[in-house]
């Protein structure tokens, strides 16, 4: 049995192993591609490594660094990543307290809305979304966060309420008794109780956020304001033509940031979601 075990196991290493090179090869791809010229990677060398003519160094990376717009899309997108995250950390945590501490029909209720609109696609309300937020002027980098606090919400309360379940009320009631408002309740006693929640959640809404492309399309003004991703999209050179090489480079440069926070925050990410969809 163990010698089958032991076979099953290596054949299972080897079929990941594979398939995690297919998802690695396009990153490997514009990596190389981000180090040459531009003549090599219009041609049938864009999939070759580089060599010493088709080699151009860091010139890519200076070039989409000191293109027009890509300081002032990266700020865009670190302002709304980190104004989206935070609000959804806060308001989703504080939520879930109330849905779990609070028992009756109306936070069930609430509950069950927040896992339903997990499975509602954002195709459904994209129009819709687009004409409500110019009507509320949410179409700008400093509001949208709104917009993500109610897309990121329902799996946010779900991993938030599934945890919450498991800490103790006594330890809530003894701080009650100790003088403590719920307020001081909750920022004091049960928000570093959920910590590791916290940190998957943020990983998992930031890589969201930061990579997406669809929402902020919609509801921006393009012609003012551009994220990352809609910059790589429009990312022209002079006369209107496509500089691959630059494009390439600021593709590595936005993809690096986030491949690091999730490196980084891996375990975090396992525990969370474990904690959140298993206890209580």
């Amino acid at each position: 049995m163990k010698k089958q075990n032991s076979i099953a196991n290596k054949i299972w290493i080897v079929i990941l192993s594979i398939a995690s090179l297919l998802y690695v090869y396009p990153i490997v791809m514009i990596l190389l591609n981000s180090l040459k010229k531009e003549t090599a990677i219009s041609t049938s060398s864009a999939f070759e490594l580089p060599t010493a003519e088709s080699f151009n160094g860091l010139q890519n990376y200076v070039d989409a660094i000191a293109s027009k717009g890509f300081l002032r899309s990266l700020g865009y997108s670190l302002f709304i990543t980190l104004t989206s995250v935070i609000a959804i950390l806060i308001c989703c945590s504080m939520c879930a307290w109330f849905i779990t501490r609070v028992a009756g029909k109306l936070s069930k209720a609430l509950y069950y809305l927040f896992v339903f609109s997990m499975v509602v696609p954002f195709q459904m309300v994209m129009f819709t979304l687009s004409q409500t937020a110019d009507s509320l002027k949410l179409n700008t980098p400093w509001n949208i966060w709104v917009i993500y606090l109610g897309f990121g919400a329902g799996l946010a309360v779900f991993m938030f309420a599934g945890f919450m379940k498991s800490i103790p009320l006594e330890v809530e009631e003894a701080s009650m008794i100790d003088g403590c408002n719920p307020l001081q309740t909750f920022f004091l006693i049960v928000l570093p109780m959920l910590k590791p929640t916290m940190v998957s959640v943020g990983i998992l809404e930031a890589m969201w956020v930061w990579n997406d492309y669809l929402l902020p399309t919609l509801v921006l003004d393009i012609k003012k304001y551009k994220t990352i991703p809609m910059l790589i999209q429009y990312f022209r050179g002079s006369y209107g033509k496509v500089e691959m090489g630059p494009m390439m480079a600021c593709i590595m440069l936005t993809v690096i940031p986030i491949v690091i926070v999730y490196l980084v925050g891996q375990k975090h990410i396992i525990k969370g979601v474990a904690a959140g969809a298993v206890k209580g």
